[in-house]
């Protein structure tokens, strides 16, 4: 009783409800796939290039989001509370701000008529505007996840290098950085899982050309609409996606910072 609480039991329909209403169109999807034509349609060369193309930029977008994510994590970590909350609703912006919106505020800013135009930078409807897509999408789960890392774990054992005479680089690399590793770990994944799915941000700001712009989540819409991949391919894509989101929330699961805190204290 005292693990179930006292919760009317009545309760327990709509919960069951609502996690038939998330499990039953996964499942739907899943029934959709043609297992004997699976490989086939994963390894089309319009499905391939939509992979590799939603997997390298993934993959430079989360590179990007680790160069200025970490630094704006700790900014925000060891900023005063005040300051910390409006920089942390500024990274927050993104996560709530639908996508297409995104994508049309970095074409406002690196458009020919934007802000950025007058350099002459051909930066949208190009590969590199997908990544900057992605960066702007992905890079909060990182700032958010790592900040918070960094901010349970406090600034003694910082204080207790300084004193040893350790300088500010060596307390960064082998104090900062592996005290918050399992934050900075959870965020790494999120932001790779959040910047292969990216869909909105990308359509507007990089356009949907196949083999230079159009990612897995472009080419899956395409498809439904009558062109680019075969149904099947997209049925194929939308489980590999799905696949890659299980994968991540498994990934998230087993390095959360309170497990790995714990087992620290333990030993």
């Amino acid at each position: 009783m005292r693990r179930r609480g006292y919760a009317p039991p009545i309760l327990a329909l709509p919960a069951l409800i609502g996690l038939a209403f998330l499990v039953l169109p996964l499942a739907a999807l899943v029934g959709r796939v043609q297992w004997g034509t699976l490989w086939a349609d994963i390894t089309s060369p319009e499905a391939l290039d939509a992979l590799r193309l939603s997997v390298s930029t993934g993959l430079v977008a989360t590179v990007v989001c680790l160069v200025l994510g970490v630094p704006l994590a700790l900014l925000i970590a060891r900023a005063p509370a005040r300051t910390a909350s409006v920089l942390r609703a500024v990274v927050t912006v993104p996560l709530v701000l639908p996508p297409m919106v995104g994508g049309l505020a970095l074409l406002f800013l690196f458009g020919r008529a934007g802000w950025l135009g007058w350099t002459g930078w051909q930066i949208p409807f190009t590969t590199t505007a997908v990544v900057m897509a992605q960066t702007f999408v992905a890079l909060p789960f990182l700032v958010l996840a790592l900040e918070g890392a960094l901010r349970t774990s406090g600034l003694d054992y910082e204080r207790t290098a300084a004193g040893l005479g350790a300088g500010r680089w060596t307390i960064f690399w082998r104090v900062t950085l592996p005290l918050a590793a399992p934050g900075l770990l959870s965020g790494v994944i999120l932001c790779f899982a959040r910047a292969i799915g990216e869909f909105g941000a990308t359509a507007l700001f990089a356009g949907n050309a196949p083999g230079t712009t159009q990612t897995m989540p472009l080419a899956i819409y395409t498809a439904f609409n009558g062109a680019g991949v075969s149904q099947g391919a997209a049925v194929a894509l939308s489980l590999l996606l799905l696949v890659t989101a299980i994968a991540v929330l498994l990934l998230v699961r087993a390095w959360r910072p309170g497990q790995t805190v714990s087992a620290g204290v333990g030993r």
